[in-house]
């Protein structure tokens, strides 16, 4: 097994399948979308045409939808998975956001909630799509003012109530819409095919993966992980690479992968972020270099898949630093036409 070759297909770093942004988000279940800028590449560096209008088109009519979600943290998820995902996945984020809202010495109390949520929904009713200072406005000419965290928190819970998630896709700043206008309405899903829905789509999009990377990347109970692998029953199964135990569906891509490729990997990608252990494609002493022990994560740059350098994505022409040899000029300066010519191409 090549667990790096495999990754970098099945995560449509190289020979993408989709055209569309929206099926790309499908395939993973969830993006990490901490970066509001990035997010817009860590999509459409996937699709076989990056474009940046696609994205915003499918944003702005909500096939694709930005939310916290997994960990309590920023998520892209798929209008048909969007409902399904938010009742499995809402009651544990929320336990998360709890657990920062007591550790900040904040508690909201039911009728604050309530008060709060009403003015929120009428703002965004009226506006379509609103900003957190449109919220903070709305709030201050009723003669409430909240700081920002306290803010922030009431926005978190809307949205993982099914009120809020995002709305139209502005240059530097989130918006918000009304969920049930944004999307319709689904069927509710039992729990055991929820579980299974998630492991599939978690290890379809990350395989080979471990246990502990699909709780890490859900954060879900491990009870609950191990139960949605065993739904998935014979259509995956465990390998064992180095002394630890992958799973791979059984129609996990393996052909494709050419050597030579380079990428430009934006921060907080799934490439990274999916995974509690990354030591496959980055190794151990270079992990600074991509993240810090607090969360906070870098773009970085692979050659073959293994994270080999940095690079500055803000920049008219990106700057490169390396901190291994393993590179290729000409390859390189495709990586960064590419996206260069993403970024002209609004």
């Amino acid at each position: 097994m090549n667990p790096v070759s495999i990754r970098l297909l099945n995560q449509q770093l190289v020979a993408p399948q989709f055209s569309k942004p929206e099926e790309v988000v499908a395939h993973f279940g969830a993006m990490q979308a901490q970066e509001y800028r990035m997010m817009r590449w860590a999509v459409e560096m996937r699709t076989k045409r990056p474009s940046q209008s696609a994205f915003k088109k499918a944003f702005d009519e909500g096939k694709i939808v930005r939310l916290h979600l997994l960990r309590g943290t920023w998520q892209l998820v798929a209008a048909d998975d969007y409902w399904w995902m938010l009742d499995l996945c809402a009651p544990k984020a929320k336990q998360v956001i709890n657990g920062w809202m007591s550790a900040n010495k904040i508690k909201l109390q039911e009728d604050e909630i309530r008060e709060i949520r009403k003015i929120i929904v009428d703002t965004t009713e009226r506006l379509g799509s609103a900003t957190k200072e449109d919220f903070a406005d709305a709030l201050s000419a009723e003669g409430i003012v909240l700081d920002n965290h306290r803010l922030s928190y009431h926005i978190r819970y809307a949205e993982l109530d099914g009120t809020l998630c995002s709305g139209d896709l502005l240059p530097m700043k989130a918006t918000y819409a009304i969920a049930h206008k944004k999307m319709k309405p689904a069927e509710k899903k039992e729990r055991d095919e929820m579980l299974m829905l998630l492991a599939q789509k978690y290890f379809q999009s990350h395989q080979p993966a471990t246990l502990e990377d699909f709780a890490w990347w859900s954060g879900l109970g491990i009870n609950d992980c191990k139960k949605a692998i065993e739904l998935l029953s014979d259509s995956i199964h465990a390998l064992r690479y180095k002394g630890r135990e992958f799973y791979l569906l059984d129609d996990c891509r393996t052909r494709g992968f050419r050597k030579g490729n380079h990428l430009l990997i934006p921060p907080y990608d799934e490439y990274l972020i999916g995974y509690k252990s990354r030591d496959i494609v980055l190794n151990p002493e270079h992990k600074h270099h991509a993240h810090n022990n607090s969360g906070i994560f870098q773009p970085v740059i692979a050659c073959d898949g293994i994270i080999c350098g940095n690079w500055t994505p803000f920049k008219k022409n990106p700057e490169t630093t390396f901190f291994t040899a393993e590179h290729s000029d000409s390859q390189l300066s495709r990586a960064i036409e590419a996206y260069q010519h993403f970024n002209a191409k609004k």
